[in-house]
């Protein structure tokens, strides 16, 4: 069984290209996002990981850090850095976990079913899943992303996601469709029409179930 909202993430201790983690220590108390590719040296990640280390500063603001995770082992990890490095133009100060026993790729089901199958597969053999994990400060997961091979992510819409979760989180509040910062939020019909005026103020019902305010945040 794969992990759902809200489960707490496994805790996991790992080598990464810049030292030993134990992964809800590595969190503390900020935003995590677990990237995880198939492996080094391979385009589209190339792509994905320049895309990562652009948003450097976006993250920052958001008090989230960002991992990503092969199957490579660290060498491999480190050696891959100067090439999204020359292709980014930014550097990549986020670590990488080298998950050549696949431990981690289980734990969070991103594996093909096939690699599952006792026939002496290894992490040389086996690919783990273009996934993504979104995860709060509880170390609870908010939301998830599975990508194939052929299609690079978008990670503007990783942080518009992000935005979204940090908005709503502990708060009686939901985000419309492709709503970005600064744009109206949807009430909770946990709240009364009464409670919502309480809590924020002016409110606009354009249905019964769809009521909307200003976003504060």
């Amino acid at each position: 069984m794969g992990l759902r909202i809200n489960d707490i993430v496994p805790n996991f201790t790992a080598e990464t290209d810049q030292g030993t983690i134990s992964f809800h220590d590595w969190i503390g108390d900020s935003w995590a996002i677990l990237f995880s590719h198939p492996k080094d040296f391979t385009p589209v990640c190339t792509t994905e990981f320049g895309a990562v280390a652009q948003l450097a500063d976006e993250w920052a603001k958001r008090n989230t850090k960002v991992i990503g995770l092969s199957v490579d082992g660290v060498d491999e990890h480190v050696q891959w850095k100067n090439d999204i490095e020359s292709y980014a133009g930014a550097p990549a100060g986020f670590p990488i976990i080298a998950d050549e026993t696949l431990d981690v790729s289980k734990l969070f089901d991103m594996l093909p079913a096939e690699a599952y199958l006792p026939d002496g597969r290894t992490a040389a053999d086996s690919a783990s899943v273009r996934s993504v994990f979104i995860i709060s400060p509880d170390k609870k997961v908010q939301l998830t992303m599975t990508y194939p091979m052929s299609v690079g992510r978008n990670f503007a819409e990783v942080l518009r996601a992000l935005d979204g979760l940090q908005a709503t989180y502990n708060t009686p509040i939901a985000t419309p469709a492709n709503w970005t910062v600064g744009q109206d939020v949807i009430v909770a019909l946990s709240l009364t029409d009464e409670e919502a005026k309480e809590k924020f103020g002016e409110i606009d019902v354009k249905l019964p179930y769809l009521r909307t305010t200003k976003y504060e945040g």
